[in-house]
């Protein structure tokens, strides 16, 4: 029995993976969770590096994302927290240096475009210094079909991206973001619509 294997058996490791999946408090620094995420690192260290665009690189991919769809492209070096709390959609292409926390799950639509440097996070800490020392907890990110999320950008916990937006390079998503527009900026806001039929043809702007 391999050492993934053998924590999967772990009724403590579950019932903390629960909680965080659950959006309540939960301990990310038990021994089981350690070890569970050091499994996960194994995985991305054979994308990253011994393997990089190796045949085996979709093998690998599909392994460490078993919740996305089969043709999901990742461009190395990627690094998340679970893999398995990704549920990416067919024709995803996440490019160079991309960091999802996905302990709250992030859900991304297909025929998305992920550019460089985007960080995805789920988790998130108490303001409360005491509490922080304690637990932290999760939620989930929603980004929509044929999106195209811009270099750099960070989107926060909670945050829900609709269909068919464009997020601009270096932009931070802290709130909802609704389909068929452009949004840019710290804090992220829309300033154009776009993809609405023309008058004249069925051409989309």
């Amino acid at each position: 029995m391999t050492q993934r294997e053998q924590l999967e058996k772990s009724q403590s490791l579950q019932d903390e993976l629960r909680r965080m999946q659950n959006g309540e408090p939960y301990d990310a620094h038990t021994p089981e969770m350690r070890a569970w995420r050091g499994e996960v690192k194994k995985l991305l260290r054979r994308l990253n590096i011994t393997e990089y665009h190796e045949p085996t690189m979709a093998s690998i991919t599909r392994e460490l994302l078993p919740n996305s769809a089969p043709d999901v492209f990742v461009e190395p070096p990627f690094h998340c927290d679970y893999g398995n709390l990704i549920f990416a959609g067919e024709g995803v292409f996440i490019n160079f240096g991309c960091i999802i926390l996905d302990g709250g799950g992030v859900h991304i639509g297909r025929k998305t475009l992920i550019a460089p440097g985007v960080h995805i996070y789920t988790a998130e800490h108490p303001l409360n210094a005491d509490d922080r020392d304690e637990w932290e907890m999760c939620r989930p990110v929603r980004i929509g079909e044929r999106c195209w999320i811009g270099g750099d950008v960070t989107i926060c916990p909670g945050v829900t991206i609709g269909d068919r937006t464009v997020i601009g390079a270096g932009s931070v998503v802290v709130r909802d973001i609704p389909s068929d527009c452009v949004a840019v900026g710290n804090p992220c806001r829309v300033i154009k619509r776009v993809n609405y039929k023309r008058n004249e043809g069925n051409h989309q702007q």
